[in-house]
């Protein structure tokens, strides 16, 4: 899976953005400003890190299922996780 931050505790700001970042074609460790806020990829994770995130009670977990996309919030950042063959692919 790959991984996109957006740093905000804001979930209507990171709502404005979310199609947007989901469609930047950001390079790994890449770094951008959307609309004021920082996007970065973070690159490839592994399998277990959304079990092991989603287990953790301060941890909200959603889903876009029809994308196969899950985001995650904790803290002051959203983690965008994108199914692998998904993320190379262009809109």
């Amino acid at each position: 899976m790959r991984c996109i931050s957006v740093y905000t505790d804001n979930f209507e700001q990171f709502s404005d953005v979310f199609e947007q970042v989901i469609d930047l074609q950001l390079g790994e460790n890449d770094e951008r400003e959307v609309e004021g806020l920082v996007v970065s990829d973070s690159g490839e994770v592994p399998e277990h890190y959304l079990e092991r995130m989603s287990a953790k009670p301060e941890v909200v977990v959603m889903k876009d299922k029809s994308r196969g996309i899950t985001i995650l919030q904790h803290g002051k950042v959203f983690e965008i996780l994108l199914p692998t063959e998904a993320a190379g692919a262009v809109s």
